[in-house]
């Protein structure tokens, strides 16, 4: 299942990538938020259907706990029959499904009013037992890798019970060599805490440590600078204010720059610590053999985009013509090109609308989303020390829910259909795949999902007709491409130059690292855009750098999806059933296998040219929609 920490992740991404790109950045927010009691039951999430009550969650936590010393009696014996094996490795599924649903329950109720003290004790709990959980099942993968090879084929052919798991276990098999003995997983799943430490830093320096001083806002007024503050000061016309606050922002960052730099270069020292250890050559070969990814996948995406930028400096170009400015800066990035839609939906109106968009992939499909609609799965609206944002989170054992700030914009119906779509993966997963199988690896994740907003993206370009309400959802739809494709393909560009460093016996300082995003972010924008001294810091304060080989997928996710929306929108033969085949299949398979179930190959470059089709079309349909 789609995990929170993951959607999380992705949404954060996005507002990251408008304020790095241009974008539209449009608060839900207002004066005073209603309290959770002002809202009406049916637009708040029930999740009594996870824990009746709290202290059936803390029974269940206590439960879990005392279970982990249950795996003492199957270490070392792994190798002594297949019945045992499988009754170890159904243990860990069964402890681990409730462990996750203990975590699931813990963070819906702490996300819904963060105030809450004992939600977020619940939520701090899970950490602690999550770990435990995983140390006391680290022996597990070393014990059936030492295993011969012979035996344990025997074994999956011996066992009824182990049956399901053949998949699991050939697959370790494919990555034997690069599995430790018992005693030094142990030492490394003990140790995560210790190498995590420069991400943490980073995190308590960018989320805690920095302040952005004060700055006078567009009234006159001086006022706190706030990120959320920064990217609505992004969009303001007032180009005077604008730099201003891009100055302000990024210089915060300065005096922490050699700091910066020294953690981000730990992180990726950290990362080659992890390859060396594991014996790969190099980070990337461990990323992608984790899940067994082709390079070409990685670096078709890079190729790709670099031989294809014109219609990037294009739309650049556009920018600047439309400014009316001699040269584009990183501030004049973020200010819409077209006004604000003034376009507003109620709930009731979005969900309609997605409905109706969602009619292209059959009306089974649409029955099941409306269901979603009908329950009390999704928590609608803005309320007091709510969670920001929206995601959509669930276990196997019960049906997945959605975090909403509906505030009635045309941003918050694509996000509605975003959520929607992992809902609908998940449910199909975990209708047809057992627990073992139920995730979705990072390459798969987002199809779904982007899928459902290229369909909304269509049905709103077909109905509406008003010329300013097509000019915002073609440059919103624009943005979107820059934000989860070209944006992403850099910083993955980025990742492998400071990666390639340390691997090459090289070291990394501040200094090399904003030299490398410099020349790689002037590449990108064209020759219309000039990059200012130290606004290249941006490089040192991105978080998704802490998670080596992160971003890529995104990228290449978002382009699978693209492609698999064209296939249903053509009306292509076999699209709609190749579409339930990859919403039905978890981690049975490796990525690449599964996505060619939705009838595409990204091993290939057709995907990654097909998004640079469409965006190429999206700028050609504006530029010709401006001059109506």
């Amino acid at each position: 299942m789609i995990s929170k920490n993951l959607s999380k992740t992705f949404l954060m991404l996005a507002l990251m990538t408008l304020i790095i790109f241009s974008g539209s950045i449009v608060s839900a927010q207002v004066d005073e938020a209603p309290t959770r009691d002002q809202i009406e039951d049916k637009y708040k999430w029930n999740l009594k259907d996870l824990f009746a009550t709290d202290d059936d969650w803390e029974r269940t936590y206590k439960e879990a706990g005392e279970a982990n010393v249950l795996f003492e009696k199957y270490k070392g014996k792994l190798g002594s029959s297949a019945d045992l094996m499988a009754e170890c490795l159904l243990l860990s599924d069964s402890l681990g499904g409730w462990v996750h649903r203990l975590w699931v329950y813990s963070g819906l109720s702490n996300d819904q009013d963060q105030s809450v003290g004992k939600y977020q004790e619940y939520y701090q709990q899970m950490s602690s037992l999550r770990a435990q959980k995983s140390q006391a099942t680290s022996f597990i993968q070393p014990e059936i890798l030492a295993i011969d090879n012979d035996k344990l084929m025997s074994f999956l052919d011996e066992s009824e019970k182990l049956q399901q798991y053949r998949f699991y276990i050939e697959d370790l098999i494919r990555q034997k060599e690069h599995i430790l003995s018992p005693e030094e997983e142990e030492i490394l799943a003990s140790a995560a805490s210790v190498t995590d430490a420069a991400r943490q830093i980073f995190d308590m320096m960018d989320n805690v440590d920095i302040s952005f001083g004060t700055i006078v806002d567009g009234d006159g007024n001086e006022v706190e600078l706030t990120r959320q503050r920064y990217s609505k000061m992004l969009e303001s016309q007032d180009r005077d204010l604008r730099k201003r606050a891009s100055d302000k922002y990024e210089s915060s960052f300065m005096p922490y720059e050699n700091t910066l730099g020294a953690t981000l270069a730990a992180s990726v020292t950290n990362d080659y610590f992890y390859a060396k250890t594991r014996g790969y050559e190099t980070c990337l070969d461990m990323v992608l053999d984790g899940v067994n990814i082709p390079k070409e996948v990685f670096f078709n995406l890079i190729e790709t985009v670099n031989e294809n930028l014109e219609p990037r400096h294009r739309y650049n170009s556009l920018r600047k013509k439309i400014l009316g400015v001699d040269t584009l800066y990183k501030y004049d990035m973020y200010i819409p090109l077209v006004p604000v839609s003034s376009m507003e939906f109620t709930y009731e109106e979005a969900v309609e609308t997605v409905l109706a968009a969602l009619k292209p992939l059959g009306e089974k499909y649409v029955k099941e989303v409306k269901n979603i609609f009908d329950s009390r799965w999704i928590d609608v609206y803005e309320t007091k020390d709510k969670y920001g944002g929206g995601y959509n989170w669930g276990t196997y054992a019960v049906h997945p829910y959605i975090l909403m700030n509906y505030s009635g914009s045309i941003q918050n119906v694509f996000t509605l259909a975003h959520e929607i779509g992992h809902a609908m993966h998940a449910i199909y997963t975990n209708e047809n795949e057992p627990y073992t199988y139920a995730g979705h690896s990072r390459l798969c994740a987002e199809m779904a999902s982007n899928c459902n907003e290229a369909l909304l993206l269509d049905y709103f370009l077909k109905t509406l007709t008003d010329k300013n309400d097509k000019l915002y959802l073609l440059n919103y739809s624009l943005q979107k491409i820059e934000g989860t494709f070209f944006t992403q393909t850099m910083f993955s560009e980025f990742e492998v130059k400071a990666h390639e460093t340390i691997e090459s016996g090289g070291a990394l300082s501040a200094e090399n690292m904003r030299a490398m995003y410099r020349e790689i972010y002037e590449k990108y924008q064209g020759p219309e855009f000039f990059l200012e001294e130290n606004k290249d810091i941006g490089c040192l304060r991105i978080s998704h750098f802490y998670r080596q080989y992160y971003v890529y997928s995104y990228a290449s996710s978002y382009a699978a999806s693209q492609m698999l929306a064209t296939r249903i929108l053509n009306g292509e033969k076999g699209a709609i059933e190749d579409f339930y085949e990859f919403l039905s299949t978890g981690t049975s398979l490796h990525p690449v296998d599964i996505i060619k179930k939705a009838g595409i190959d990204i091993t290939t470059t057709a995907p990654y040219e097909n998004v640079i089709k469409i965006y190429s079309d999206l700028v050609d349909q504006y530029e010709q929609l401006l001059e109506q």
